[in-house]
């Protein structure tokens, strides 16, 4: 059931794009294909989703804590996370598809047991939630399963990154990192994206990105410029569907957009080389000016400033040359507005 993942070309600087499907699903199989063909459709690399083991990763109180409103599942919320929970049958269909369709599929564990689940279904690489920024066990368990691994850091200090980073990396060398700001939707104002340039400064050799909550689809083209190539962003169908995520997630138009807006980047910083290029030819041709007699000269006359006019197209001598035509006399009568060629001088 392995599919690859090409870390190698994002560390050449590929741009990779992953629409987190999350718990989006509502705890539907068919609304998670229906995500996943959607954010291919959109040109997305890869969906994500969230696995966890809830009686093992929450405290039985929290477990079992009141979870009853508009967005709940279950009236606890252990019970709510059950609801929204695949297990092996699901994750082997979703695989399945994925493949049909041609996404690469990965999920996020967020403890020991969903490690070991997602090891089973071979899957590609990981991803290490903000949360778990400062589990280092949970960390050195992941980086065994020798895949790449994405780290995200949001609600952590640089400190955080540099423990985290070290600690896998003793292990695994295969590492993302992304920026984010773990808050759901992220206000412009705490996206701080600079902090791009210093991730980028400080781990050369290692890819950065955006895990982006941001309510909108201007950060991911900010973040490439300073450096990002992976980027991480919430995805629904329908941001008025229940649950907690969907209202900052993007819808199929938005992701689009998103999507399309990264791709043309490179392609509009192209080369650093500035020449004349085919596609401005015709333009310049029309607007361009030319010199010109500015009225009708008569054989052997002296050319001085004033019998010279710059007038478009762009059929004769380029003005900037017009000193070279001072003080020349013709050979021939000119009519006003012929070009003046040096071939008409003496």
């Amino acid at each position: 059931m392995s599919q690859r993942f090409n870390y190698n070309s994002i560390k050449k600087g590929k741009s990779f794009i992953i629409a987190e499907i999350g718990h989006n699903h509502q705890g539907s199989l068919k609304k998670a294909m229906d995500l996943m063909l959607a954010a291919k459709n959109c040109g997305a690399d890869a969906v994500k989703f969230q696995k966890r083991d809830n009686k093992f990763l929450y405290t039985k109180e929290f477990y079992n804590s009141a979870y009853d409103h508009h967005n709940s599942y279950g009236k606890t919320y252990g019970k709510h996370r059950e609801f929204l929970e695949f297990g092996v049958k699901e994750y082997k269909k979703l695989i399945k598809y994925s493949k049909k369709i041609n996404i690469l599929i990965f999920a996020t564990p967020f403890d020991f047991k969903s490690v070991d689940f997602l090891s089973k279904l071979k899957m590609p690489l990981y991803k290490i939630a903000s949360a778990d920024l400062t589990n280092i066990p949970l960390q050195e368990y992941i980086a065994k399963r020798n895949k790449p691994i994405i780290l995200s850091t949001g609600g952590g200090t640089f400190g955080d990154i540099k423990r985290a980073y070290k600690n896998i990396s003793k292990i695994n060398k295969k590492i993302i990192i992304l920026h984010c700001t773990a808050s759901y939707p992220a206000k412009i104002e705490d996206m701080n994206l600079n902090i791009i340039k210093k991730l980028k400064k400080t781990y050369k050799k290692v890819p950065i990105g955006l895990s982006d909550h941001e309510n909108g689809i201007d950060a991911a083209s900010v973040a490439y410029m300073l450096g990002a190539r992976v980027f991480e962003k919430h995805f629904t169908i329908n941001r008025s569907w229940k649950g907690t995520d969907q209202s900052f997630s993007l819808e199929p138009i938005g992701l689009s957009k998103l999507i399309r807006n990264l791709k043309r980047i490179p392609l509009l910083l192209g080369s650093n080389k500035k020449m004349f290029l085919d596609s401005e030819k015709k333009p310049i041709f029309k607007m361009r000016k030319s010199i010109v007699a500015a009225r009708d000269l008569e054989k052997n006359h002296k050319i001085s400033l004033k019998d010279l006019a710059f007038k478009s197209p762009a059929k004769g001598i380029e003005p900037y040359k017009y000193k070279a035509l001072i003080n020349k006399r013709l050979k021939k009568k000119l009519i006003k507005d012929s070009y003046i060629n040096l071939k008409n001088l003496k």
